[in-house]
């Protein structure tokens, strides 16, 4: 016993059709991924950042403390 034309080709239609489905999914996924790693790498820059300005306020406030013998001025 054979499979009729139209049998063989109606599975192939469905396996063409499963891999372009998983294959889209897979696209939307990497997509995501790509998507969150770039904006937490925005992030982490950004806090970085800030860190670094705070941490130049801190070492400026300690030089002006230290050259003036005491309490802060501006």
């Amino acid at each position: 016993m054979t499979k009729s034309t139209f049998a063989k080709t109606k599975a192939q239609i469905k396996s063409y059709q499963y891999y372009i489905f998983w294959g889209a999914c897979t696209v939307a996924v990497m997509a995501g991924q790509i998507f969150v790693g770039a904006g937490y790498q925005s992030m982490s820059n950004s806090v970085k950042d800030l860190t670094e300005m705070i941490e130049i306020k801190i070492e400026l406030e300690e030089m002006r403390e230290r050259r003036t013998g005491g309490g802060i001025i501006y």
